[in-house]
């Protein structure tokens, strides 16, 4: 038999946590067939990689990639960073289902303009997805923001008893269409006045079809951990799996807080299914929110509609330019988006250390200046936080990576390096592996990445043109009941 690719001598880091080894892996029809310290088969493309460390392609469980995958399918912000598999839908906020009449709400604007919403169902999005060929895997939730949009006029309120019901149908729809669950983001305006009986009635409807739950708690900052009582109130009403997403101390009243947090959510862990991501960075990224300007943080504006030409400036400086308040600047700046210093290095690296985080970047692709995490991420987890600093052993990282996601996310055959498995797979240069994007100027691949994967599919190679667009669109498979504890329509662009 004559396989397609076999990687030699690469160090093993196969994505399960367990110890690395040495061996050849052999791909064939877009899985891994074999395993074996000395690979005997044929194979049509023979890669020597002696010296380097072979994992699971990463999978990005935070991401607002919804549109970014059809309009930018070869993802270079993804893919160069080793990063296989890309979850959209997140922080409430979708590009499906969702039926627009006017300019996107805030934070729905994060992913595009009106134009850019053309999915009205979640089936049509996948059949987008599909039809784009992108360059990595795509795994979607749907918003619980998204979905209050297609059937409220108002949205700083709950919804009443009737709107609730076409909410539930379009979450029961979409759930049937294969999204892989729903997500929150009950500190946004467009849904913090949402109250806890309406996203109960959400979360139960998605725990009637097998689906996981995240959110973006109602505050993170002083109010935290009544947050996040609210959200393991809400997953267990439903009995459904849930992720906090971007668990973060932010505020400087806040920090040092972070033991307390993982304690709590480790408590949780005890009678129900539970997780958090995290990004390692001790900054954050949205749009600009009035709530969050403060003097005590530094706040970085990345872009403005009304006065576009302040992009690039901090909200200090612009208020003193105006000679007006930071509060005021921020209004006459709206609506734009900012990056926020509001969180403490320690904290950042204890919720990182946590058994239960996975790693999500929460890029922002259509930021005109984005925060490094979008191009850096997973680089910076492999370079910095293990190899530099120490904080994680390698092995571990790359867990948190790809088989604590894959197993989180429910995604079958992917997440860990065995045979059968997919050959989403990324080869690495610890020793130089860097994110190189930075605050100052984030549109940087990083470096050390040497070769990535997708579905068996060459899809990376630094300095090479790759034609790999061999990624596929994840559909929710069926799960067993037990896993709470114990014509198509494109956009015309």
């Amino acid at each position: 038999m004559t396989l397609d690719t076999i990687i030699r001598g690469a160090h093993i880091v196969d994505g399960s946590g367990g110890p690395i080894y040495t061996a050849d892996v052999g791909v064939l029809n877009g899985r891994i067939h074999d395993i074996a310290i000395n690979l005997k088969s044929e194979a049509r493309e023979v890669i020597d990689a002696a010296g380097l460390h072979l994992a699971p392609g990463f999978i990005d469980v935070h991401t607002h990639d919804d549109i970014n995958v059809i309009d930018a399918p070869t993802m270079p912000t993804k893919i160069s960073q080793g990063v296989t598999t890309v979850i959209v839908g997140n922080c409430g906020i979708s590009a499906s289902p969702v039926r627009l009449s006017a300019a996107p709400p805030d934070p729905l604007n994060l992913l595009g303009q009106q134009a850019d919403f053309c999915y009205p169902s979640f089936s049509d999005y996948a059949n987008a997805v599909t039809r784009a060929r992108p360059g990595i895997n795509v795994g979607a939730l749907v918003g619980h923001t998204a979905i209050r949009n297609n059937h409220m006029r108002e949205l700083n309120r709950s919804a009443t008893a009737q709107e609730l019901t076409a909410m539930c149908a379009d979450l029961r729809q979409a759930m049937a269409d294969g999204a892989l669950g729903m997500s929150s983001g009950l500190a946004y305006a467009s849904a913090k006045q949402s109250d806890i009986a309406e996203v109960k009635a959400m979360v139960a409807e998605l725990g009637r079809a097998g689906g996981i739950y995240t959110t973006h708690l109602r505050t993170e900052f002083d109010g935290i951990l009544e947050a996040m009582d609210e959200a393991f109130i809400t997953s267990e009403h439903g009995k459904v799996p849930l992720v906090i997403s971007h668990l973060k101390c932010a505020g400087k009243g806040n920090w040092g807080r972070s033991e307390q947090l993982l304690n709590t959510l480790e408590y949780a862990a005890k009678k129900q299914t539970v997780a958090c991501d995290c990004y390692p960075y001790a900054a954050s990224s949205s749009t600009l929110d009035l709530a969050q300007v403060t003097s005590d943080t530094r706040i970085f504006i990345t872009w403005s509609e009304p006065e576009p030409e302040q992009a690039g400036r901090d909200l200090h400086e612009i208020a003193e330019h105006w000679q007006c308040d930071l509060l005021s600047a921020a209004k006459r700046l709206q609506p734009a988006g900012a990056v926020y210093y509001c969180m403490d290095e320690q904290d950042v690296r204890n919720i990182l250390r946590y058994k239960r985080t996975m790693i999500g970047s929460d890029g922002l692709p259509k930021d005109p200046h984005p925060h490094p995490r979008l191009w850096g991420t997973f680089p910076r987890v492999l370079g910095h936080y293990s190899r530099d600093t120490g904080l994680l052993p390698l092995n571990e990282a790359v867990h948190k990576m790809s088989g604590l996601s894959a197993k989180q996310f429910q995604l079958k055959g992917r997440g860990e390096i065995k045979p059968g498995n997919w050959a989403d797979l990324v080869l690495f240069d610890y020793q130089n592996v860097r994110d190189l994007a930075t605050f100052e100027n984030p549109k940087q691949a990083a470096s050390g990445i040497e070769r990535v994967w997708v579905n068996g599919v060459l899809s990376y190679q630094p300095g090479q043109t790759v034609p790999g667009r061999a990624g596929q669109f994840l559909f929710r498979q069926p799960q067993v009941a037990d896993t709470f504890i114990a014509e198509e329509k494109l956009c015309e662009h």
